[in-house]
């Protein structure tokens, strides 16, 4: 596919390092991890930690904490060449490097030291940022005034929290999380929740259920208990009652790197389409010669040319807001790759025939994946809503 947007040799040079990494260590074993019944051991922290060794599990960060400090649009770029490879470990980092960067903007110095370092340092530590509940997942993507049901109440020296998070990324592998709770039970998720900051292991924060998921299997996601699990002052991110300001600024990349996500599936099944009409011959002709296919195979490229150009465009403003960041394309972008990959995952089944409906031929993994982001990080319709408010406010 044409890498559009590409604007200096060192963009193409980490390109090229990303395209060696899923190579070497995620093709080989993205099929036979997939296919793992039980969905923990789907995982590969060999993945994480040769990931570390090619230095992407740190990229977006800072030098000071082992990174490159990329931008948004080449972090959003090394995205999509993961999920090339596969959507799970595209999952995997995505949250890592965006969770990352938002940690390093949010944190004060104390926090960062104690946080940022030990990650730098530990070749296995993943992050997570915990926000959806049994109860709440779009209310806070329209603006539902629903509180958290996931409650922190003040005590002294810190806070006593109870609840459950559900459908978190990465957060049974995870070493650090950041987690939205209800601090002020009179108000709403939007102007009464606190961010915390919580270390895998601390005392009464456990794992519950690893969720059994269609696809995207090589990343986990789980519940998370919180069982009168006292929370000290000082890992308050920001001010109590103010989650809301923390929330903002990670917003835009958390649906950005959505977006560049499935967008990498959706390249993969037209890969998949493209070989296969070149190669396969039916009524006498290669299926690309029959006008009905070759059409089929030009629209799958103008719907990933389109919704690359438009996750694009979104990644550079949310670094240069000055030069005309519209809010809408902090959710847009996600629901048109999302839409645009599904579509493309129908006429892939299509063009393959029965063939394509035999798990060997790799065409079933890519169509449970591509059904991931019609309502991972945020349901499309949801997302489209939040978007209205924005047009219309």
């Amino acid at each position: 596919m044409d890498e559009i947007f590409i604007q200096n040799e060192e963009q193409r040079a980490i390109l090229d390092s990303v395209r060696r990494f899923v190579e070497e260590e995620v093709t080989p074993r993205a099929a036979e991890l997939d296919a793992q019944l039980d969905p923990e051991d789907s995982f590969s922290w060999e993945i994480v930690e040769a990931a570390d060794a090619f230095g992407l599990r740190t990229m977006s960060l800072s030098e000071e904490y082992g990174g490159m400090d990329t931008d948004m649009l080449t972090t959003a770029m090394v995205i999509e060449e993961l999920a090339r490879g596969d959507l799970g470990i595209s999952v995997v980092f995505a949250q890592t490097l965006k969770i990352g960067k938002h940690m390093e903007r949010v944190l004060n110095a104390e926090q960062r030291a104690r946080t940022l370092i030990p990650f730098r340092d530990d070749p296995r530590a993943i992050l997570s940022i915990c926000g959806t509940e049994p109860e709440n997942g779009s209310n806070g993507i329209v603006g539902y005034p629903a509180p958290y049901t996931t409650r922190a109440v003040k005590t002294e020296g810190g806070w006593i929290a109870n609840g459950m998070k559900h459908f978190i990324s990465n957060s049974n592998r995870s070493r650090f999380f950041l987690v939205h709770m209800q601090t002020d039970p009179d108000k709403s998720m939007l102007d009464g929740a606190t961010v915390f900051l919580l270390e895998r292991g601390h005392p009464g924060f456990t794992v519950g259920r690893v969720h059994d998921k269609m696809g995207e299997r090589l990343a986990n996601n789980s519940e998370l208990l919180f069982t009168d699990c006292f929370i000290p002052d000082e890992n308050v991110v920001g001010e109590a009652n103010e989650g809301h300001i923390i929330r903002r600024t990670f917003g835009p990349s958390s649906n950005i790197f959505a977006a560049c996500s499935i967008l990498g599936v959706a390249v993969a099944l037209f890969e998949k389409s493209l070989d296969w009409a070149q190669t396969r011959i039916q009524g006498g002709k290669r299926l690309i010669e029959h006008d009905g296919i070759r059409a089929q195979i030009a629209e799958m490229k103008m719907l990933i040319d389109a919704s690359r150009s438009y996750t694009h465009r979104a990644a550079h403003l949310a670094d240069h807001p000055e030069e005309g960041w519209d809010p809408s394309l902090g959710s847009l972008p996600k629901v048109m790759a999302s839409q645009a990959a599904w579509q493309i995952a129908t006429w892939t089944l299509e063009i393959h025939g029965g063939h394509g409906y035999m798990k060997e031929a790799g065409v079933e993994k890519l169509v449970r994946d591509a059904g991931a982001f019609l309502h991972s990080d945020g349901v499309n319709r949801a997302l489209l809503l939040r978007a209205a408010n924005f047009i219309d406010a």
